[in-house]
């Protein structure tokens, strides 16, 4: 467990909030990977795991907190002041992409984080994205904007099946974040386009 500063806090979205962390020493981690966090509130310990949403963790790291007022940790979390501490331990997941090739990645609710730090990555690496948001209004607006710009593809979707094409397009790995029925339902999608088991990586934030 390490104590690491809060170096800023952003509003990134209805409810969502970026926090920029400084990364505590030896501490070195890919997008898609997660940490836990520990904090005391209301003098209850609670804890959450937070996946990253930056492309690498060289000096900061950050993460990408979705909350709804009656929650703990996550407006807690959302509350912080740059110069403040709180306890991170990690990084945890097998679910992680390193740089290498083109990268589909489907997300809906706080799995834009990772989506937009693995497009990010993708991108600096000479290598296609695509970014697929399942919802409305995504979170990270700018990120999102500046990877168009870059080269990388957004679709905004009400249905996976309107990524269909994307998906079946693709040379490379596709990555889903996101709640259990979100990731079964990208599954079935991608499976259902001709996208090998072994090229489709996914993480579930649990049941929502």
């Amino acid at each position: 467990m390490s104590q690491v500063t809060v170096e800023a806090v952003e509003t990134v979205g209805t409810r969502t909030a970026a926090l920029e962390l400084r990364t505590p020493e030896g501490f070195a981690a890919d997008p898609g990977q997660f940490v836990l966090v520990r904090a005391t509130v209301d003098g209850v310990e609670e804890t959450g795991y937070y996946t990253l949403s930056s492309p690498d963790t060289d000096g900061t790291m950050e993460i990408t907190v979705e909350y709804v007022p009656e929650g703990t940790l996550a407006p807690w979390l959302a509350e912080r002041s740059a110069g403040e501490t709180i306890e991170v331990e990690g990084p945890f997941g097998d679910v992680r992409y390193t740089g290498e090739g083109s990268v589909v990645v489907l997300a809906e609710g706080p799995g834009i984080g990772p989506a937009v730090g693995i497009a990010e990555r993708a991108t600096r690496a000479g290598h296609d994205a695509a970014v697929v948001f399942w919802g409305e209004d995504p979170p990270h607006h700018g990120r999102l904007d500046a990877l168009e710009a870059d080269g990388a593809s957004v679709h905004v979707v009400g249905s996976l099946t309107e990524a269909a094409d994307t998906l079946a397009e693709t040379d490379g790995t596709v990555y889903a974040f996101g709640f259990e029925s979100f990731v079964r339902d990208a599954r079935t999608v991608a499976e259902g386009v001709g996208v090998a088991d072994e090229d489709l990586r996914a993480e579930s934030f649990g049941a929502r």
